[in-house]
């Protein structure tokens, strides 16, 4: 078997974190986690090397003696910290060969700065929420792998390393896809915030909210794998129950935006979920 590559992390943040510690976990040499020259980010980057046994540097110390270096950074730095890097001292006598980033939105071409001295670039998105404080288990996890093929057949069989799934994704599908996975996670969150005000109407704290909501919440999740959408949906709307409906819309004008969130929803399962008196519960909705 073909040993491991030594991988060069750029960034310190929740994504490297978790990445560094998973690419130690499956037998990845991480030599060095880089980050901007700032005291900040190089006490984070120490930190993190420290956990892993790596080097904590900066682009103008780094020795870059990986063959990957993969970028951890915000969207708006990945070309920056690449040109950055294709100019550091240490970069001519270094041995990368390969570098990935892992935007959701944006492409390999971000890498271009490192292409054009001849590395192979990809962009190697995982479809997973990376916050501070929690590192989640990468088995499983789906990855989203678009760009030069070199480079893609390291990042499919890094990924199958650290137990996870690899998929091609189309160029010019990337922007619908980090569409899909922002409305799987941050919007999902934002739709739960979105819960705790419509139970401040019921006269239910945020905290309370929590609580009593989890338990239905995780059941829900639970028949969606189990059984599906159609055979997971209940309420007033699968049974056509429009006074129902009605009563809801009227206590929610307490709170506009809770309301707003309601409508969309219940138009959102009129067109995809069972339901009866379909067009009564259209109308009613749509005044």
């Amino acid at each position: 078997m073909i040993k491991p590559p030594h991988v060069a992390i750029v960034g310190a943040g929740s994504f490297a974190t978790g990445l560094a510690l998973a690419l130690s976990q499956a037998g990845y040499t991480v030599s060095e986690v880089i980050s901007r020259n700032s005291p900040g980010s190089r006490r984070h980057a120490r930190l993190l090397a420290r956990k892993i046994g790596a080097r904590g540097v900066v682009p103008e110390t780094a020795t870059l003696d990986a063959r990957l270096l993969w970028f951890a950074v915000p969207d708006r730095e990945i070309r920056s910290a690449a040109a950055a890097l294709a100019h550091a001292p240490g970069f001519a006598q270094g041995e990368v060969k390969y570098a990935f980033h892992s935007s959701g939105v944006l492409l390999s071409r971000e890498l271009e700065a490192l292409r054009k001295t001849g590395i192979a670039v990809a962009s190697v998105h995982p479809f997973m929420t990376f916050v501070p404080g929690s590192h989640p288990s990468l088995e499983g996890v789906p990855f989203a792998v678009e760009g030069d093929s070199g480079a893609t057949r390291l990042a499919r069989r890094i990924v199958r390393d650290l137990k996870g799934v690899s998929f091609p994704i189309p160029a010019s599908r990337k922007a619908a896809y980090h569409a899909w996975a922002t409305m799987t996670s941050p919007l999902l969150l934002s739709f739960l915030v979105t819960l705790e005000e419509a139970a401040r109407v019921s006269g239910f704290s945020p905290q309370d909210a929590r609580r009593r909501s989890l338990p239905i919440i995780g059941q829900t999740l639970a028949n969606y794998a189990r059984l599906g959408p159609d055979h997971s949906f209940s309420g007033p709307i699968i049974r056509g129950d429009v006074a129902t409906v009605a009563q809801h819309l009227s206590v929610l004008k307490r709170s506009p935006q809770a309301r707003d969130v309601y409508v969309a929803l219940a138009l959102s399962a009129l067109r995809h979920l069972p339901a009866k008196n379909r067009s009564q519960l259209q109308r009613l909705l749509q005044d």
